[in-house]
């Protein structure tokens, strides 16, 4: 049993002050507020683990590397990089990149997962070494992995794949299910799905991509996959999901930049999640999407840092708050509770009873140094307007440390984890 006593703590109505937190077997055994300090001293703010609904760890390499002028000449940087790598040397990337993401506070990370054969397409021996690669990786690394395994047949609409493409394909989507019922779950693997895109799974594969468990789908990222979509089957790709049954509380819709008010509306209706990734979003000048229109209509928000431009999660909600501040000339669009919320969406990556301070949920918890220089002087209600990844001092996941005082328990120096790994995938 573990007892922490929180200086402050974000509970489900809310920050409260002096809160002693009883830990029994990885879960929260009770709550309690205005309580006198003892146990283990958590000071500054401490809050449920985040959830990176959104991940492609290959790309955190890409960081620094990719001043292109277009997203598509971004991405072929990325499949140069792609071309590169071995069940190995990934294994070695993503345990960096995921432990990076411990020490900003993820403790459940959503990987979307297309890498998955040897080059030219070629499967490895272990059909699917790749994935392993990544359940190990975010094992070491001390974070819970939803493994997106993720359905990539074609390089666009009516356009077989390209060299680097065959890497991702498994031809179609039976061949694609018999691979990934191979994969098992565990106590720190969910096994979920995601269809690439509508570009990438023809209109009659995409119903039969599915697990049973999330389901994920990159969605109207770019204005070329909506005309492209338009062009092909008449519809607009949400239009395009919904008639393929694909839209639902287990389905969370990536991007969702470039929306109409009726793909708003179908979203909206179905309780899709609607997964926001900034800090790419910025980076890759796709655009800014309907965040706050989503929210209104019905669908819950998460949050994703997808190509790694910047792992911090706090720096995601707080552009969801200032991107939209941005395109409505508003302030004031989200509520400290909602971003907290978006931040904590472990739902939507099949974790039940985690993402909350209270009795019976998973003892993840995230604590928020309020003494530095980002930090001094903010209320703990608007923390997050101001604190940096850089500003976490402690992360437990499951009841177990993580992150002590800024530094990964189990691997030590993450930076030069992430300097190794990454000079290793590009033979430096």
């Amino acid at each position: 049993m573990q007892v922490y006593w929180c200086e402050h703590a974000w509970l489900p109505d809310g920050p409260a002050d002096g809160v002693l937190i009883v830990v029994d077997d990885g879960r929260i055994a009770s709550v309690m507020v205005d309580q006198p300090p003892q146990g283990e001293r958590l000071a500054g703010l401490t809050l449920p683990g985040f959830a990176n609904a959104h991940s492609h760890a290959f790309h955190r390499a890409l960081r620094g590397r990719t001043k292109g002028d277009s997203f598509w000449s971004w991405r072929e940087g990325m499949y140069a990089l792609a071309d590169r790598l071995t069940p190995d040397s990934y294994l070695r990337l993503a345990r960096a990149t995921y432990a990076e993401m411990a020490l900003a506070g993820v403790t459940s990370v959503g990987e979307f997962h297309y890498l998955h054969h040897g080059p030219g397409g070629k499967p490895y021996a272990d059909p699917n070494a790749m994935g392993e690669a990544l359940i190990q990786a975010a094992r070491d690394a001390g974070v819970r992995l939803t493994l997106l395994d993720t359905c990539y047949l074609a390089g666009g609409i009516g356009v077989a794949p390209n060299e680097t493409q065959r890497r991702f394909s498994d031809g179609n989507a039976a061949a694609w299910q018999d691979r990934v019922r191979l994969l098992k779950a565990d106590g720190n693997t969910v096994i979920g799905a995601a269809i690439h895109s509508v570009r990438a799974v023809p209109r009659d594969q995409l119903s039969a991509v599915d697990t049973g468990g999330p389901l994920h789908v990159h969605l109207s990222e770019q204005p070329a996959e909506n005309e492209q979509c338009l062009a092909a089957y008449g519809v607009t790709p949400t239009a395009l999901l919904h008639a393929a049954g694909v839209l639902g509380p287990r389905t969370s819709a990536v991007h969702a930049t470039h929306l109409t008010a009726a793909d708003v509306g179908l979203l909206g209706a179905t309780r899709t999640t609607a997964c926001f990734c900034p800090t790419t979003e910025a980076d890759l000048a796709d655009g800014i999407g309907p965040a706050r229109e989503l929210a209104d209509a019905g669908s819950p928000l998460s949050l994703g840092s997808d190509q790694h431009a910047l792992i911090d999660p706090l720096e995601e909600a707080r552009r969801l708050e200032h991107h939209d501040r941005l395109r409505t000339g508003q302030r004031g669009r989200f509520t400290g509770a909602e971003l907290v919320t978006a931040l904590t969406n472990h739902a939507s990556l099949g974790w039940e009873h985690v993402g909350v301070l209270a009795p019976g949920a998973a003892a993840d918890l995230v604590t928020i140094r309020t003494d530095t220089v980002r930090t001094a002087g903010a209320a703990p209600a608007q923390l997050l307007l101001a604190a940096s990844a850089a500003d976490i001092s402690r992360v437990v996941v499951g009841g177990s440390t993580v992150v002590r005082d800024g530094e990964h328990v189990s691997l030590g120096n993450v930076g030069h984890l992430l300097r190794d790994a990454i000079a290793e995938a590009f033979g430096e």
